[in-house]
């Protein structure tokens, strides 16, 4: 058997038993995320590792994890976050209440992140303000519902937290060690959804789905992004990741507000 057709043998097994759809991922996402579960398994190659997967449960949930783990930070690219901070105060002056949906929030930073700014610029009604953060990865959303991070060798929290003049009003440090403190927490609400098979939401103001479509093949990326627009009201924000682009199909649906930083308003 070719190294081919065992990567597809692969890859269709853990979309109809593992209910991962990996046909809508790109080929190179897919192979670094299957080399990290073949090193730590011993795997000599894809057809070894798919016999390890149907012998072995706790191999498919270790393989879930793998592939659903995206990059994150709090704060993540600052000038983007400078955007976001517009949006939340225009959001301030027309909303009554503002809704926001974190999609694809991996461990949790960016929906903290969305609420401590929400609380830490005066011109935001951060009281007004609630959070929906979503996942397909439940391991992650329980991490993030716990709300403790570590800096490591090479993670820097609280280099990441210096985004705000004086994050030690919404974080307690221990030496390494940073906990979001209840009033932060108590504005996110965490759930688990799947962006490709899930249904959309409703009624949100602003949408954040930052470096989640970079991972998925240009063919699926607009039904992922309707599911997006459908879940924006008319008049709301939405905020992609600064290597993505909005598919020719949707371009219709939506005004760009800030090219550059990736941020538009659904017409």
């Amino acid at each position: 058997m070719s190294d081919d057709e065992a990567f597809d043998r692969l890859t269709t097994y853990i979309e109809e038993n593992l209910g991962f759809a990996t046909s809508h991922y790109n080929d190179s996402y897919l192979q670094r995320r299957f080399s990290s579960r073949m090193r730590r398994t011993g795997a000599g190659d894809y057809a070894e590792y798919l016999d390890i997967l149907r012998d072995d449960p706790d191999e498919g949930q270790e393989l879930l994890d793998t592939l659903s783990i995206n990059v994150t930070g709090f704060f993540r690219n600052p000038d983007v976050w400078e955007g976001i901070r517009s949006v939340l105060r225009s959001l301030s002056e027309d909303c009554e209440r503002i809704h926001a949906w974190s999609a694809a929030c991996a461990d949790g930073r960016e929906p903290y992140s969305l609420a401590m700014l929400g609380l830490d610029d005066p011109r935001t009604a951060g009281d007004r303000l609630s959070i929906l953060a979503t996942d397909i990865n439940q391991a992650a959303l329980d991490d993030a519902n716990e709300g403790v991070y570590e800096s490591t060798r090479t993670i820097d929290v609280g280099e990441q937290l210096t985004f705000l003049s004086n994050y030690h009003r919404y974080v307690d440090q221990s030496g390494e060690r940073f906990e979001i403190r209840d009033p932060v927490k108590e504005m996110v609400a965490f759930e688990r959804h799947d962006l490709i098979n899930g249904e959309p939401k409703s009624g949100f103001d602003l949408v954040i789905c930052r470096n989640l479509f970079i991972y998925i093949d240009n063919e699926y990326k607009q039904s992922i992004l309707r599911t997006i627009s459908e879940s924006l009201r008319p008049g709301g924000y939405l905020v992609i990741g600064k290597a993505e682009t909005i598919p020719p199909g949707l371009k219709s649906e939506f005004t760009i507000l800030d090219g550059r930083l990736r941020i538009y308003r659904r017409e």
